[in-house]
């Protein structure tokens, strides 16, 4: 009611505006909201509107402007304003004449022919895609008339095309029966889909569109792929078939939103003036989504200029072409290189099925498709470190200064003697061996040596994200002694089907920690790779006591594999460690002595050594 009451008032109000010049009939309002009334296709936004009409019919002030057509404009911008519908219009025509619907002529073939290829444009783009423009959707009673000529100039030249690029930037017109008739070509016959539904609003009733199960010639199908092209002119009719293709799943929309235009627009007159007042009559009501496009437009899938929707169009059916040797190729990959032979098998078979179901039908970038297979083979495998990757290419060691070496190192270690003599040692990345080897005189001047020396240590891994496991056996020597050489761990390398020893080293750069003193490892949910490696081997082997949460659970870095000359790389684990003792840390995680949060880790291992050092 308030709603309706500011329509009708601020009319008036914006009415009054101007100086008296030209009278008008102070009905001239209410007629106006009457016809909104009656004819409206969203009667919910006009709620109370009779209320509103008989409290304004009761005004008698006259409606005082310059001229008729100031006053349309401002009629017009005060209901646009109220009911936010840039589709209502107020206009003001003496020499108005209702259009007639032309009624198709009886022509010669010829003719008809001239007219079809003037007004349809076809092409055959490279790798067999289809190019099909239609400015005008005919309805379905006009295109069966001439249905030979579309099937012999047009349809049947599109058929045998392995995707279709239909392009309705430029369609503006159409017939409301033409739209079941356009997206049964692009669906099965059977079974039966319900398309749209159009709400009348003079007649009050709901006519439902399915689609046809006998149409003239062959159908395009389900399968193939469609994309259809937009702009800010793609208008009513036209984009009825953007929003249905687009929800049914079957179309990919690439372009610009739409107009926001109608199933159906009427020019009403207001009483005996020359006032015409365009209304929206009906509306379509979307069964998949229960919405509408209309005044808002249809959004693209792809949302790009206009000028650059064909090419964008090209470059996705391209891509989308390529994609089963994509996804057949990395599962064979997967099959031959994967570190879990098994585990590979059931991710290759799971990943082909996807394929198989359409679950890669509508990538639209190299991006998208590859942000989705990470995500398919992680959740196919339970391996964060199978997955798409970018070819980086080598880049050679930096000649870094020695000071330079020495600040990087005081960046990427944090060490610390704590009450008690407690060490602690903390770094978030594990190095390449040769690269350290490089440096190590340097780490064990600046950090070893000043944690070396205590009574224990605490090696807080909590956010060591992995990296190389090449200088595992390096680090974990320091902490057992040098008389015994200890087998840390055996990798089995599943594209060369070797394994490999891993020792404790019987010589080190610096001092070692020795197998005497205490050692508390910190871990968290986010501790991965060659860090895991580091706290499975030193718990397997009894060497370390840990604390915090469970670790993640990944895998040995991965290698590079090219998926063949398709431009797409991935990251396989092709190294698993040692597990016919029992079950290894890859996919499980190591877990700790003692489960605590990764925030009260620290807290729970200082309490754990002062209580020992404390002489409880």
């Amino acid at each position: 009611m308030a709603k309706a009451l500011l329509l009708v008032t601020s009319l008036l109000a914006f009415s009054h505006v101007c100086v008296a010049h030209t009278a008008f009939p102070p009905s001239l309002i209410v007629d106006m909201a009457r016809i909104l009334l009656d004819n409206y296709c969203s009667p919910e936004k006009l709620a109370g509107m009779q209320d509103a009409i008989d409290a304004a019919s009761n005004n008698t002030e006259i409606l005082s402007i310059p001229d008729a057509e100031t006053l349309a404009k401002v009629l017009t911008a005060g209901v646009q304003s109220t009911i936010r519908d840039h589709r209502l219009t107020v206009t003001h025509e003496p020499n108005y004449i209702p259009a007639v619907a032309p009624q198709m002529p009886v022509l010669p073939p010829e003719q008809l022919v001239a007219i079809l290829q003037s007004s349809i444009k076809l092409d055959i783009l490279d790798g067999n895609i289809g190019y099909l423009r239609i400015d005008n959707i005919l309805g379905q009673e006009v295109a069966e008339k001439i249905g030979s000529l579309l099937l012999e100039l047009v349809w049947n030249k599109i058929l045998p095309t392995s995707a279709l690029i239909f392009d309705m930037r430029h369609t503006s017109r159409g017939d409301i029966s033409g739209v079941p008739y356009i997206v049964s070509y692009f669906t099965d016959a059977e079974p039966p889909i319900h398309i749209d539904s159009v709400y009348d609003r003079p007649s009050d009733t709901t006519k439902e569109l399915w689609s046809m199960s006998t149409l003239l010639g062959e159908r395009y199908g389900s399968a193939k792929p469609l994309v259809v092209l937009t702009s800010k002119n793609t208008y009513g009719i036209a984009e009825d078939v953007v929003y249905c293709l687009q929800h049914l799943k079957r179309a990919t929309v690439v372009g610009e939103v739409t107009a926001g235009g109608s199933v159906k627009i009427d020019k009403i007159k207001v009483t005996d003036t020359d006032f015409y007042i365009t209304v929206p009559t009906a509306k379509s009501i979307n069964p998949v989504t229960g919405a509408t496009w209309e005044v808002n437009g249809v959004t693209p899938d792809v949302e790009v200029d206009a000028e650059d929707a064909l090419a964008t169009a090209v470059k996705i059916l391209n891509l989308r072409a390529q994609v089963p040797a994509i996804i057949g190729g990395a599962a064979t990959l997967i099959t031959e290189k994967y570190a879990f032979e098994e585990a590979g098998a059931e991710v290759a078979e799971k990943l082909n099925g996807l394929l198989a179901s359409g679950a890669y039908d509508t990538v639209n970038s190299k991006v998208e498709l590859e942000t989705k297979l990470s995500a398919d083979l992680r959740s196919l495998s339970g391996d964060k470190g199978l997955k798409t990757t970018s070819n980086t290419p080598f880049l050679p060691p930096m000649n870094y200064t020695p000071e330079i070496f020495v600040e990087l190192i005081k960046v990427s270690f944090k060490t610390d003697v704590l009450e008690n003599n407690i060490g602690y040692l903390r770094f978030d990345m594990f190095g390449d061996f040769e690269e350290i080897k490089a440096i190590a005189q340097i780490i064990v001047e600046h950090v070893w040596n000043k944690v070396v020396n205590t009574d224990a240590m605490i090696i807080d891994l909590r956010n060591n994200v992995g990296g190389p496991t090449t200088a595992i056996s390096g680090f974990c020597s320091y902490f057992f002694d040098a008389d015994k050489k200890i087998l840390l761990d055996k990798l089995y390398d599943r594209p060369s089907g070797t394994t490999k020893e891993l020792w404790t080293l019987p010589e080190l750069t610096g001092t070692r920690y020795g197998t005497k003193k205490s050692l508390i490892l910190l871990t968290s949910g986010s501790t991965s790779g060659a860090a895991e490696e580091f706290v499975y081997i030193m718990k397997r082997h009894g060497r370390a006591m840990i604390v915090g949460e469970t670790t993640a659970g990944s895998s040995h870095p991965g290698q590079t594999f090219p998926v063949g000359e398709t431009g797409v790389f991935l990251s396989i684990p092709t190294v698993h460690s040692d597990n016919t003792a029992g079950p290894g840390w890859e996919g499980t995680g190591v877990a700790p002595h003692i489960p605590v949060s990764a925030e009260a880790a620290l807290g729970t291992a200082k309490a754990i050594f002062n209580k020992h050092f404390g002489g409880q």
